[in-house]
């Protein structure tokens, strides 16, 4: 691993840095990276979208993307410096990381040249977001077992079913969706899949009220809409092929989790006491806390192997695969533990009442969705034995069968693309 800037990835750093100075707020030392994955209510939205309008306009959004979209025709290697000087500032996140990040790169493989004129610019500025259509309640870690139904009618698509989990789909002006065309078919190969208006009659958004008191989830439902054939993305029966692309996105965008991480229990345990004397001074304590430092530091180094896969031009390997199992995993531990320490202020919620302004509580209750979003856990240790450690498949009794022939009842074979969240 190289861990130094080559010249002009130190002239683009000093670049970022100097544009962040001029247009962000630093964050304090010991502030918290992100308190939560997004940001809600209107305001939040119009924070958002003024910020990317800025980044846009400076060059700063889309580092990679084609010059003729909008974007810097820069290297992936200048994203992730970006990202690396972007975090150490006060920015509103959270409404974009989909479309630009998961959807916009899935049109800009299959949408033709004056769809792409239409709608890549506008997404990259912000003043369009997108959402991702794809989970259902019968298919989420499963994903070619969904049911939502297109069925052709002469130029037009007539569709019908149910999505789950959708995140920001009720601010959202467009999305990509995933739809059966063929159920004659075997489940992944009888797929198509589509982009859409939000605001197409037929298409009704329901807000989910999360356990952590936040409510990015939706339901969206799908009554008698009607596409034009000109919006589908990829052949007809290609839908699993052009969903894979959107999956490959969304494993790099979703990574790392959220903290509280391993220098904010630290953080939290100095100011605490356990018995009368100084938590720190515990040795279960200490091995917990020594335990989630080391595999903070084997995360950053395995994270350090793809920016240099990158910086020398190289696709990077499976980490994102590894890298958000073991700290999704870890981000529960925290929380708990963490909780735990606050004994009876661990069941308070008010910021203003308790140590750590109540982040500890507010992650254990959006933790377990980390392990979820993205890929379930078991999803991508599949990943990691099959493709990495060339271990033998998962037998898949329903491979080839057609899909209307699956059973009803019981939960079929989960693919190792698949997706829940």
């Amino acid at each position: 691993m190289d861990f130094n800037d080559t010249p002009e990835e130190a002239a683009f750093r000093a670049e970022a840095r100097a544009f962040l100075e001029a247009n962000a707020t630093r964050k304090k030392p010991n502030e918290p990276a992100q308190r939560s994955r997004y940001n809600e209510g209107p305001e939040a939205l119009l924070q958002s979208k003024a910020w990317q309008g800025k980044k846009a306009a400076a060059g700063f959004a889309g580092i990679t993307w084609d010059p003729q979209w909008g974007g810097r025709g820069g290297s992936s290697i200048q994203q992730v410096i970006w990202n690396q000087e972007e975090a150490n500032y006060n920015v509103p996140r959270g409404h974009f990381e989909i479309g630009l990040g998961m959807c916009i790169p899935t049109m800009m493989h299959y949408a033709k040249p004056e769809q792409l004129k239409r709608y890549v610019g506008p997404a990259l500025r912000g003043e369009e977001i997108w959402c991702q259509l794809f989970s259902e309640p019968s298919a989420g870690s499963d994903l070619a077992g969904l049911r939502t139904r297109a069925v052709r009618d002469g130029d037009d698509w007539v569709i019908n079913g149910q999505k789950i989990w959708t995140s920001g789909a009720h601010y959202c002006d467009y999305g990509i969706l995933i739809t059966r065309t063929d159920p004659s078919a075997p489940k992944h190969a009888g797929l198509t899949m589509f982009f859409l208006d939000m605001k197409t009659p037929g298409v009704e958004v329901r807000r989910i009220k999360q356990i952590s008191g936040t409510s990015n989830f939706n339901e969206v439902f799908f009554t008698n809409v009607r596409l034009p054939d000109s919006q589908r993305l990829g052949a007809v029966g290609g839908g699993w092929k052009v969903s894979l692309t959107t999956l490959m996105n969304e494993r790099l965008a979703v990574g790392q989790a959220p903290g509280p991480d391993s220098a904010d229990i630290l953080q939290l345990v100095r100011g605490l006491t356990i018995d009368g004397e100084p938590a720190l001074a515990n040795a279960a304590v200490r091995d917990r806390l020594a335990d989630w430092y080391v595999k903070t530091e084997g995360l950053k180094y395995t994270r350090f192997r793809s920016i240099t896969a990158l910086s020398r031009g190289q696709t990077p390997g499976p980490e994102a695969s590894i890298t958000k199992t073991v700290s999704a995993t870890k981000l529960q531990e925290i929380a708990s533990f963490g909780m735990d320490l606050l004994g009876q202020a661990g069941a308070i919620m008010e910021p203003d009442s308790i140590p750590a302004q109540g982040w500890f509580q507010e992650a254990l209750l959006y933790a377990p969705g980390m392990r979820i979003a993205g890929g379930t856990d078991e999803i991508l240790r599949n990943i990691i034995a099959e493709r990495v450690l060339g271990l033998p498949a998962d037998v898949r009794v329903d491979k080839d069968l057609p899909f209307s022939e699956l059973p009803r009842g019981g939960a079929a074979s989960a693919s190792p693309s698949g997706r829940a969240g």
